[in-house]
């Protein structure tokens, strides 16, 4: 796909764009978090993304951080429609030893964040975004062939037009380079459910 047809919602300071990689360097206190636990709203983080009305797809990207460091620092997938309404996916620096690899969905103004430990050694991952109408799945990979399953949800404004790509940030008093390559938006891998079928509504009882 053609970087020419992503554009900043929010734009760093430095960044680089080159034919198929992008680089940002993040700034200190940035951040996209809403409200939850925290109680406080950070919504300055970097966002670079396309458009697009295509009810099912995939998007996928590799991201590389060998220079996150502190805690919170963070790269990686994005579906930012408005500032209460938004997903994310990525790896978050926790500390020498551990990190977070996780998501967060944002719907009406709440965020959530989901996540599981992984060593501290991990500095890329692939990620693959999928959209099937107003649902979404978020998966990781290693080597950018086999994809595990992070995220399902659902978004109350993912229907119709929607912005999607990558992000980064530094939360706390950090900086760190974020490098984003290997971008391909395909049809959509994430399949049809094939299992109990949806509820009848008003179908008679047997």
């Amino acid at each position: 796909m053609k970087l020419t047809e992503f554009q900043w919602t929010r734009e760093p300071e430095s960044f680089l764009i080159d034919e198929d990689t992008v680089e940002i360097v993040t700034k200190p206190h940035t951040d996209l978090w809403q409200r939850t636990y925290y109680h406080f709203q950070n919504d300055n983080a970097p966002v670079l993304q396309m458009e697009t009305e295509e009810e099912y797809f995939s998007f996928i990207v590799k991201t590389e951080f060998a220079e996150s460091h502190h805690r919170f620092d963070q790269c990686g997938i994005v579906m930012y429609l408005d500032s209460e309404n938004w997903l994310k996916g990525s790896i978050e620096y926790e500390n020498d030893k551990f990190q977070h690899l996780g998501s967060v969905v944002t719907n009406n103004g709440y965020s959530d964040w989901a996540t599981t430990e992984i060593d501290a050694s991990v500095k890329s991952m692939w990620y693959r975004f999928s959209r099937r109408e107003d649902d979404y799945c978020i998966e990781c990979s290693a080597d950018g062939t086999a994809f595990h399953q992070m995220r399902i949800c659902h978004m109350n404004r993912g229907k119709g037009r929607i912005k999607f790509g990558i992000y980064a940030c530094s939360p706390e008093e950090s900086s760190f380079r974020a490098v984003f390559s290997h971008m391909e938006m395909t049809d959509c891998q994430w399949k049809a459910h094939d299992g109990q079928q949806p509820d009848r509504k008003g179908a008679p009882e047997t």
